[in-house]
């Protein structure tokens, strides 16, 4: 059986009048939870119910790959990092790199989560004195890039932390520009492509200098990082540890994945407890009764359950990747909807996350949706702002505890009001964003 199909012209119109991600909600509540649209040669399969997202990551996940969808990430950021790697190489890699991603492994992470959060509230107390109007995105970005290359690298440099967001950021935009409107081969000298060459190169070139240099010393002198781990992993069957190679795309898969989703999950909490100043003071509430002038301790996260379940409750509303791509290897069904070999299923978080079926009043937010009650009661995947099955993100803890961390210490002392008349407009440029940033101006409490 065909699922409704929507043809290239009308998808084409309607993502020029309201953008991809609006139009796709459109569709969604035209069509239902399944519809197919026809891009010429190519199938989009969108599939918003929940069982949907379990059959394609976890009961079917056979008949799905990461296939052509990610050829444009894998050529242009990522090369045979774990986002895009496949068969073979990727269960290799994922479970070589596993063990340091666990919630046990990523404690380590802690005190550099916890060093750069008491940095950025002393920068933040500045901005609050000469009352700057900020970017909120541009902030959040700051400080989670500084977090995952001091995690990654051991770096201390503000120079080098600066130009290498810099330039992963380059990267980035150059990727998503791949992926729509007309493309000149890379070596046509177009401003856009020597930028991306540049970027890339500077990028390229700092992580094989940190390579050379660790293999120059001792290993028993290597600093206890991200990088060390990968760089003394070894197969469990053949001893083989990773090519330089994999360790460079690792590495630019852990620091585009470490922060790039992280700063957009912060900023837009910071969005949501300005305009939800109920929850703004519970939050508040629970920080001061735990923290009191210090910040807080591992143990310490445990008491903030509340400031967790507001992370979650962003993480619903506002998920970094709206929507994720699986490829299909062969023909299969989603219901009783035939997909198409070749077909792309478009599975996406933003939407399931506002299925009515699953969330009452699912706009509105509310982190009380998020008490241990109230999760175990939930369909298993009504919630996926991480992907689900075996290839979920593996940077899920990591994103949690740095997210956690941060808006505990932040919110502690600070109290960041939105520009008068703000209105946003959100958009999906790779990851969810908004229109002209998010304009605020940092207030102590």
């Amino acid at each position: 059986m065909q699922a409704p199909a929507v043809g290239p012209v009308a998808f084409t119109r309607g993502v020029r009048r309201g953008g991809f991600l609006d139009f796709a909600g459109e569709l969604w509540r035209e069509h239902g939870d399944v519809f197919e649209v026809h891009l010429g040669p190519r199938t989009l399969f969108f599939a918003m119910h929940p069982d949907a997202v379990e059959h394609v990551t976890v009961s079917g996940r056979q008949h799905y790959d990461k296939g052509k969808s990610y050829d444009v990430v894998r050529r242009y950021l990522i090369g045979e990092g774990l986002v895009g790697s496949t068969g073979d190489l990727w269960k290799q890699q994922r479970k070589l790199m596993a063990p340091f991603f666990t919630p046990r492994g990523i404690q380590a992470y802690a005190d550099v989560i916890m060093r750069d959060a008491v940095a950025f509230a002393d920068r933040w107390n500045e901005l609050s004195r000469a009352g700057t109007e900020i970017d909120m995105s541009h902030e959040m970005t700051l400080v989670t890039a500084s977090i995952i290359l001091r995690a990654m690298f051991s770096t201390q440099a503000t120079e080098t932390i600066d130009e290498l967001r810099d330039a992963v950021s380059t990267m980035l935009g150059f990727a998503d520009a791949q992926m729509v409107g007309i493309r000149f081969p890379l070596w046509v000298p177009t401003p856009r492509n020597t930028g991306y060459r540049h970027a890339r190169d500077l990028v390229h070139g700092t992580i094989a200098d940190v390579i050379a240099e660790r293999r120059a010393i001792d290993e028993s002198l290597w600093p206890d990082d991200l990088l060390s781990r990968l760089m003394q992993a070894r197969d469990a069957e053949t001893g083989e540890a990773m090519s330089e190679t994999l360790l460079r795309d690792e590495s630019i898969t852990i620091y585009f994945a470490g922060h790039e989703t992280t700063a957009r999950t912060l900023t837009f909490a910071w969005y949501a407890l300005a305009q939800h100043p109920e929850v703004a003071a519970r939050l508040h509430d629970e920080v001061d009764g735990v923290l009191g002038d210090g910040p807080p301790t591992l143990e310490q996260l445990h008491a903030l359950p509340y400031t967790l379940q507001v992370v979650k409750e962003v993480l619903r509303l506002y998920p970094a990747a709206p929507f994720y791509a699986r490829d299909a290897v062969d023909a299969d069904a989603i219901g009783p909807f035939d997909v198409p070999a070749n077909a792309t299923v478009m599975l996406s978080p933003y939407y399931t996350h506002r299925h009515p079926g699953f969330w009452p009043d699912p706009e509105r937010f509310d982190p009380d949706r998020w008490t241990r009650d109230a999760e175990h009661a939930r369909h298993g995947h009504a919630y996926h702002p991480f992907a689900a099955g075996p290839r979920i993100c593996i940077g899920n803890n990591f994103s949690l505890l740095e997210s956690h961390l941060l808006l505990a210490v932040l919110a502690r002392r600070f109290a960041p009001r939105l520009r008068e008349g703000y209105r946003p407009r959100w958009l999906m440029r790779g990851t969810l964003t908004l229109e002209d940033g998010l304009p605020m101006t940092i207030l102590p409490r």
